[in-house]
Parts: structure tokens; C-alpha cells; sequence
């Protein structure tokens, strides 16, 4: 029987506890589980999983990224702007 991962609810599917966590929460899963595959950690049926679940975190947050970018498209009037991080303000 393989272990059930911490971070993941047992009771729902990977892509569905994808789409309710925030993008840090995604992103900090994910990096969890590339320390995992990398340190070898794992057996393979695992690997396969974690590989799965990383490949929809790894979806999530593109999507969320993807998400934030039309936002700013729109808060900038439909164009996007360099951002001057010294200045604090878009070019």
C-alpha cells in the first residue's frame, strides 16, 4: 500500500486539491517534491504519483501566473508595461 503524502488531502483527486490551494502552497508542494524525487526517497509506484501531482502543481501555477498577467494587462488599460523596481512604478 503506498504512503499518503502529508501535504495532500487522501479524500480528493490531485488535480482537485490543486485548484483549491494558493500558488505559495503549490509552489512550496512542489518544491517539496522534487527534494523528494532527487533525494531518491522514493519507490517507484511513489515516483510515478509524485510525478503526477507535481505535474499538476506545477500546471496550477502556471495557470495562476497566466491569471495575474491578464490582471495587470487590465489594470494597465490592456498593454503591458515594464515595472521599474526602483522607482515602484511601470514604464
Amino acid at each position: 500500500m503506498p504512503r499518503s503524502h502529508p501535504a495532500q488531502p487522501v479524500d480528493l483527486p490531485p488535480d482537485a486539491v490543486a485548484k483549491e490551494i494558493t500558488y505559495e502552497a503549490a509552489l512550496a508542494e512542489l518544491e517539496q517534491i522534487v527534494q523528494r524525487m532527487e533525494g531518491g526517497q522514493l519507490p517507484l509506484e511513489e515516483s510515478i504519483a509524485a510525478y503526477r501531482r507535481g505535474s499538476d502543481l506545477l500546471k496550477h501555477c502556471q495557470q495562476k501566473l497566466s491569471d495575474a498577467e491578464r490582471k495587470i494587462e487590465v489594470l494597465e488599460g490592456g498593454a503591458l508595461r515594464d515595472f521599474d523596481a526602483a522607482s515602484g512604478a511601470a514604464q
